[in-house]
């Protein structure tokens, strides 16, 4: 077992479309495909196509692209659904049924023979059929034990191909996984998958433990989506795998990033700021210990590379921020203070920030360029004011007034809301200015109820292909969209001064 690859079977687009509030449509589940081949998955679980004729024409859209990797459905353990399966051209299937007692009794209301009866029926005919298959004992961590071995046992013996263990409501911990996984792998030599949530916080944990007690896959979804707290998270767990236990795998970690990033825009699910591997703040710093270590060093507050996994380094000016990790921002748009210059603009980017403020990167470069007198570094977009007309039956109008390159200039236009008139009127100065434009548009809540925190990213770009992103969060999200625009605006355009320099 130590030398086999570790099996990776995303489930991303069958349990993660599964997340509450998420519904894609057939060309985006396509993409999505496309990408996790691209990853180097082992299967895509590419959806449960009895569901609708939507999810139907989406699989089978995804099976005519003859991707470089195994394409499974989900199908209960009735007739219907494996001809559903059938009829999308797959030759991979994955049939489940319940073997716990709460299932049974309050679910299935049917008893453990039945259960069985069924198990073993999916099982035939699927076989029967020309499928390979893959067995689910649906919430088998809290199914009676010996009833469940005998349940794999006996779908094994039909001719399952692999069987799976589904810790269906994040309820197991890795001892008993452990445990379970050990004694299936005394008795049988089917192969083992675990399917992990995590409602308690142990899906990686857990798929880890069975992977090091003989399971040789794991279900997983990107970013850790799925039903309720979601499943277990790809990246999470393959990085694990890779710099933790040097299991191998097929996945290119480099394009985990992007992927990610990929599926959130898709999917519309923001990924938490402070999420492993992925998240914005992964391998971002700002307290000055640390900033201080991470120059030196990278080890040291860093336990791999960010360029491993398609990530860069960044750090954050702050009230934690030191001296260290200011000069680097500064030195990276060639500025180089003096001592006594870098003691005052730190006092005052600490300032704000005790004052509750997120300094961004283009405050702190027009905080050094009033310290040191140099309006090379100030910023270029200075946001006066703005006004919007919205309504029932009025189109958005917004008028911008700002100051561009020392020149203050008005723009309006029109859009769809608000934010769409808003951006547009910036974009109108942006293009004709700097040829800037913007490449991507988010919008996440971070609070709930009507008062909502709203937390905006923006990508822009310019026609030399740089790109900058820009984050900002108010509980107005219109003024949030603005400033995160004009900060986007000013961080291309103090990248410019950058180049120029060079």
């Amino acid at each position: 077992m130590e030398s086999q690859k570790v099996r990776i079977f995303d489930t991303t687009l069958r349990d993660g479309e599964q997340t509450p509030g998420v519904s894609i449509t057939p060309e985006q589940k396509l993409n999505v495909a496309i990408k996790l081949a691209e990853l180097g998955v082992d299967t895509i679980e590419a959806g449960f196509p009895v569901v609708s004729d939507g999810e139907k024409e989406g699989i089978k859209n995804i099976v005519k692209q003859k991707l470089d990797t195994e394409v499974c459905v989900l199908a209960r353990t009735v007739k219907a659904d494996i001809d559903s399966a059938l009829d999308c051209g797959v030759d991979y299937v994955h049939t489940f049924i319940a073997t716990s007692d709460i299932h049974m009794q309050y679910k299935l209301k049917m008893s453990r023979e039945q259960v069985m009866e069924k198990a073993l029926w999916a099982v035939e005919y699927a076989k029967s059929h020309g499928l390979k298959v893959e067995f689910s004992a649906e919430d088998a961590t809290r199914s009676d034990r010996k009833f469940l071995i005998d349940v794999f046992k006996a779908v094994t013996d039909s001719g399952a191909d692999r069987i799976d263990i589904p810790d269906t409501v994040g309820y197991s911990t890795p001892e008993y996984i452990t445990s379970l996984v050990q004694e299936l792998r005394s008795k049988m030599n089917t192969p083992i998958s675990v399917h992990c949530h995590n409602d308690f916080g142990l899906a990686v944990a857990n798929s880890i433990a069975a992977i090091n007690s003989g399971a040789s896959c794991a279900h997983v979804t990107i970013n850790g989506l799925g039903e309720r707290a979601g499943n277990a998270s790809l990246e999470e767990f393959v990085m694990a795998l890779q710099c933790l236990y040097s299991k191998k795998h097929n996945i290119k970690v480099n394009l985990l990033y992007e992927i990610s990033k990929f599926v959130s825009n898709t999917m519309g699910v923001v990924v938490q700021p402070n999420k492993a591997i992925i998240g914005e703040n992964a391998f971002g710093h700002e307290s000055g210990i640390h900033t201080h270590g991470v120059l030196n060093n990278p080890l040291t507050y860093e336990p791999i590379s960010p360029e491993l996994v398609g990530r860069k380094r960044w750090l954050q000016a702050g009230k934690h921020a030191g001296a260290h990790g200011i000069r680097a921002i500064l030195i990276d748009f060639g500025i180089q203070p003096t001592e006594e210059q870098l003691h005052k603009i730190i006092e005052k980017q600490k300032d704000l920030g005790d004052k509750g403020k997120s300094v961004t990167t283009s405050q702190l470069l027009s905080i050094a360029s009033e310290v040191m007198g140099n309006t090379k570094f100030e910023e270029k977009f200075k946001l006066y004011d703005f006004h919007i007309i919205t309504g029932m039956n009025i189109i958005p109008t917004a008028v911008i007034r700002l100051n561009a390159h020392g020149k203050d200039l008005v723009a309006s236009d029109t859009g769809v809301g608000p934010v769409d008139a808003a951006l547009k009127a910036i974009q109108k100065i942006a293009v004709d200015m700097a040829n800037i434009r913007i490449r991507e548009y988010r919008l996440g809540s971070i609070t709930g109820g009507s008062d909502a925190m709203a937390e905006v990213t923006i990508k822009a770009e310019d026609l030399d292909g740089n790109v900058v992103s820009s984050r900002k969060s108010g509980e107005d999200v219109v003024v949030a969209s603005v400033e995160a625009m004009i900060d986007a605006v000013n961080k291309l355009m103090l990248r410019k001064v950058l180049y120029s320099k060079n």
